[in-house]
């Protein structure tokens, strides 16, 4: 009786253990592929925008808050896409 209790509580310690590394992924890379076109497509809004006539340093003010984020998001995903080739 003793044999099968010590197996069983060795058995559910190896299977909870599988899961855990399991369950962990490492990062978001779907998010940054979609953080990285939203960045081309908002500098290439402020390119053509920048030649109409309806440019203004609000409208330019604006898109650099939504632009600035998203470049320092783009240098993180390098840094750490770098980071795990070696």
């Amino acid at each position: 009786m003793l044999t099968s209790i010590v197996a069983s509580t060795t058995t559910t310690s190896s299977i909870s253990t599988g899961v855990l590394l399991i369950t962990t992924p490492v990062g978001l890379p779907e998010y940054g592929v979609l953080a990285v076109i939203v960045l081309i497509v908002l500098l290439s809004v402020r390119e053509v925008l920048s030649v109409s006539p309806k440019w203004s340093k609000s409208l330019d003010c604006t898109l650099k808050m939504a632009i600035m984020p998203l470049v320092i998001v783009f240098v993180a995903i390098v840094v750490f896409k770098l980071s795990h080739l070696r």
